[in-house]
């Protein structure tokens, strides 16, 4: 049974009103007087389906949602708005998460189409108790990634590439261009489920440590709106606790440990042990050649390369873990602030395969796979087709081109 107007109205007021836009604000992202906005939503004036969709996009709803049977009065970005207070006045945040929730819904839209079910693939989540101090956060970050390793059979081993293991848990993964001051966001909705947006902007290094960062609140922080990682929120406990989890994860202690042990390092310069044969003890005291156990540039160089992560993450590990003191933590820092870090991984090819992991857009590559299948099966036309491309970057000439060249469309 097809809605009254004013039933669409009083549904676009409440979406409005969700994400915390005035009419003055709404009139100006969809290009109409607040007084137009005014009268649509008190069911004075009908609203074109052009109208409609722009509405839908910046409230971050799917246009269906506004002439379904039952409408969901909270979505996930009314709910981030509720957390986000000041979320409204940061333009280029909101279009970004408006773009983001806009793929994620034509991408489950796609998959719908083509009969795929993705309610099979389940995301973990662990429950903990909202943590006491910075040290409980760094704990209890350090024990789930432990956690979660386990229950993906990893081991000690580089964790390889983190889109895959998003992928394996039914998470959906993009890079959008965001401020600079944001890592990545996650955002949950019941219809697009768990999607985390990385910003495209920065390093390929930086991405993947914000993946493994969001990757903790998709496991730990399931009860929330969402999540923004902002940098001037990391000592938040729950930013302090995510980037625990990312080190821990990126970098486990027994893998850092092994891994400097195997370029014969890490042990002390002097060890003792006492051997009891039931009546008497012989002691044996082994001591190192000065020097040889100091951790160089070359081997931050090597173990950074080996789990995939920036030298200075690295550096920062081998700290942590009392693998350097602070005198060797400051050495090597001020080595790797000179350029001497970025010549020394050249010189040892130690940044290749690290740099290529989790650079591409999964999201995008899948995104675009999924449209050609609906074209060619007719279930988009060609039309929608290019606006789905033109959504992940690509030009219409591109497009015609690539179809033309693999005998999808006529040159």
């Amino acid at each position: 049974m097809p809605i009254t107007r004013e039933e669409l109205g009083r549904r676009i007021r409440s979406a409005r009103d969700g994400c915390g836009l005035t009419q003055e604000q709404l009139g100006e992202a969809v290009e109409l007087p607040r007084l137009a906005i005014s009268q649509i939503e008190t069911g004075n004036r009908s609203v074109s389906s052009i109208e409609l969709d722009r509405i839908a996009y910046t409230v971050g709803r799917d246009i269906k949602s506004f002439l379904s049977e039952a409408f969901v009065e909270q979505d996930a970005l009314a709910a981030l708005f509720r957390s986000e207070t000041q979320l409204a006045e940061q333009a280029e945040l909101l279009h970004a998460l408006q773009e983001s929730l806009a793929l994620g819904r034509e991408m489950t839209n796609l998959e719908r189409l083509l009969g795929i079910d993705r309610a099979q693939l389940r995301t973990a989540t662990y429950e903990l108790p909202m943590a006491k101090s910075r040290w409980d956060a760094i704990q209890q970050g350090q024990r789930v990634a432990l956690d979660d390793r386990q229950r993906l059979g990893m081991g000690v081993a580089p964790v390889g590439d983190l889109v895959e293991v998003f992928e394996s848990q039914g998470v959906r993964t993009g890079m959008v261009s965001l401020p600079d001051n944001i890592s990545g966001l996650t955002l949950w909705d019941n219809k697009i489920g768990i999607f985390v947006v990385i910003n495209r902007d920065h390093s390929a290094l930086r991405r993947r440590f914000s993946l493994a960062h969001e990757y903790a609140h998709v496991l730990i922080d399931r009860d929330r709106s969402g999540a923004i990682s902002r940098a001037e929120n990391r000592s938040d406990l729950l930013e302090v606790r995510a980037n625990a989890f990312a080190a821990e994860f990126m970098m486990p202690a027994e893998g850092v440990a092994l891994f400097v042990q195997s370029l014969g390092k890490g042990g002390a310069s002097r060890a003792q042990m006492a051997v009891f044969d039931e009546t008497d003890v012989v002691q044996v005291e082994q001591r190192s050649a000065p020097g040889s156990q100091d951790i160089q540039l070359y081997d931050v160089a090597l173990l950074a390369h080996h789990f995939g992560v920036s030298r200075i993450s690295a550096l920062y590990r081998l700290k942590n873990l009392r693998l350097i003191d602070e005198r060797e933590f400051q050495h090597l820092k001020s080595q790797e602030d000179s350029g001497a870090g970025k010549a020394m991984a050249d010189f040892l090819a130690a940044d290749v395969s690290a740099n290529a992991r989790d650079s591409r857009d999964e999201f995008r590559r899948r995104f675009l796979g999924l449209a050609l299948e609906a074209n060619r099966r007719e279930e988009i036309t060609q039309g929608k087709f290019n606006e789905l491309a033109a959504m992940v970057g690509m030009q219409r000439q591109e497009v015609r081109r690539v179809l033309a060249s693999a005998g999808l469309v006529q040159a």
